[in-house]
């Protein structure tokens, strides 16, 4: 390599430097951005690794990155791995070590000897066993931004061959669901109710399974120490809470707070009657159509009773106390990230992503028809948004599935969120594989959901018709969502992984 020699001078670092920005971005894109620190480059070598990044390296850009690894972005990764090209890179990132199966966690929360059955090991989410491609990686980290042609996450895997926190896709699934409540907000604050200021042990969360199982138990003891319960929120999760103390601990006084006159208003009214009746037959308070005043719940203007108990009040001025406050609302969809990309991406009406019907994110609400325009000349290399056609922009090489999705009234749930997922990775695989061809749209179906009622107890309503059951189990039996993420589940130790 004589270039190298005329160029003595030159520091080594410099080098990689250049060529790690060039492998990363293209060296397409090299004079675009005109890095002031790498103009000191002789020009042969410049050319040298210009022609390096045009050439096998940029091959191996060629990157898929799926974001979060829950219930959506699980299944994504696994059917890109089945359709993308064997010489795409496929990275699927998740901050947290193991999926958390949250539709069990309520009840983990509350009865004891059961939490790590709600974390999944992800080590096998492409399905592909022993035969796991080496260009198709898992990375335990966060996501901190996202823009049309990168993302930046907070580490760095040069064991990986990953040596910058920024890493460059051709094709992104944004499935970052949502944030959840309080209660069941691993990654939220301190769950030791009980915690008492100048206590040594600092409470850290850091997404392992291990973090995950003490979380819960320390919520198990909260629970457990309060002999009041105040649950605000008539959704599934604040039933599921409700109706699991009540059950578990049936001497402890539950009251529910809702702000509708109906529980799960999007449902038959026969569920309504049904949660109702169980309530009223477990001894449950369950008080309806009042929306709790918020300002009663700011931890600075906090107000306790002679007894010790938090004191509340609803906005029509009812008072209610109770030992311990589990706030069962206001989740929030996480696409901040995207807010920053691009404002104009984000419903303010839900802080959800607006998509078009192929899940492609857009800029605007899109026709709300099932034929969605879609403009075949738009760069996806670039990643730049095109026009779609009805006056919105589209990011077509951005999609998003799941909670953080604004997809045509669908019900935020993990089996939502699937389906979501499989009609955005079939088209990432179609754009890569088949260009020009039409591409899948998602249609919402009837929204279906299951709410338990204590530990046997639970109604449905599916496709359509409403149900009961009284077949339930203590662990809701756990076991079988690690089939679906092809996790081995044949013994109680395998659940420990």
């Amino acid at each position: 390599m004589d270039f190298m020699a005329s160029e003595g001078a030159m520091r080594k670092s410099q080098v990689t430097e250049a060529a790690s920005y060039l492998i990363r971005m293209g060296a397409s894109r090299w004079f675009e951005h005109s890095i002031p620190q790498f103009k000191s480059i002789h020009p042969t070598s410049l050319y040298f690794l210009t022609m390096c990044s045009q050439s096998s390296l940029v091959a191996r850009r060629k990157t898929a990155v799926v974001l979060g690894l829950a219930y959506g972005g699980a299944k994504a990764a696994k059917v890109l791995a089945a359709g993308l090209p064997a010489d795409w890179r496929l990275i699927a990132i998740d901050r947290n070590s193991h999926m958390n199966h949250v539709y069990v966690m309520p009840r983990f929360a509350v009865l004891p000897g059961h939490e790590y059955k709600a974390f999944i090991p992800n080590t096998n989410v492409f399905g592909e066993g022993d035969t796991r491609k080496p260009n198709h990686i898992t990375l335990k980290t966060t996501v901190t931004s996202i823009q049309p042609t990168h993302i930046t996450v907070s580490d760095a895997f040069p064991e990986l061959g990953i040596h910058s926190k920024e890493i460059a896709f051709d094709y992104a699934i944004y499935a970052l669901g949502a944030n959840l409540p309080a209660p069941l907000d691993l990654w939220g604050k301190d769950p030791r109710e009980a915690v008492k200021p100048g206590d040594e042990k600092v409470w850290t969360y850091n997404g392992t399974k291990s973090d995950g199982i003490a979380w819960l138990q320390e919520r198990q003891k909260a629970i457990e120490a309060a002999p009041t319960v105040l649950v605000v929120g008539g959704g599934a999760l604040g039933i599921q809470f409700a109706t699991d103390i009540k059950a578990i601990y049936p001497e402890k006084e539950v009251t529910l707070l809702h702000s509708r006159k109906q529980l799960l208003p999007r449902f038959d009214r026969e569920m309504h009657d049904e949660i109702r009746k169980t309530m009223e037959l477990q001894e449950i308070d369950l008080i309806l159509g009042e929306r709790l005043d918020l300002s009663t719940v700011d931890e600075e203007k906090k107000v306790v009773n002679a007894q010790g108990q938090r004191v509340v009040r609803t906005e029509k001025g009812r008072e209610i106390a109770a030992d311990l406050l589990l706030l069962c609302t206001g989740q929030r969809a996480n696409t901040k990230m995207l807010e920053e990309m691009d404002a104009a991406t984000i419903n303010p009406e839900n802080g959800r992503a607006f998509i078009q019907r192929t899940m492609q994110l857009t800029t605007s609400p899109p026709i709300d028809s099932l034929t969605t325009t879609f403009d075949k000349s738009v760069s996806v290399s670039n990643g730049a948004p095109g026009d779609s056609g009805n006056g919105s922009s589209t990011y077509t090489n951005i999609f998003v599935a799941g909670d953080a999705a604004d997809a045509f009234g669908a019900i935020q749930a993990g089996h939502t969120a699937w389906g979501q997922a499989i009609v955005a990775a079939n088209n990432v695989v179609t754009l890569v594989t088949k260009p020009g061809e039409e591409l899948e749209e998602y249609t919402s179906g009837i929204p279906s959901i299951k709410v338990s009622l204590g530990i046997t107890k639970s109604v449905y309503h599916s496709r359509g018709t409403f149900g009961i059951k009284d077949d339930g189990v203590a662990d809701l039996r756990a076991a079988s969502m690690w089939g679906v993420y092809e996790a081995k589940a044949e013994s109680d130790e395998d659940l420990r992984l």
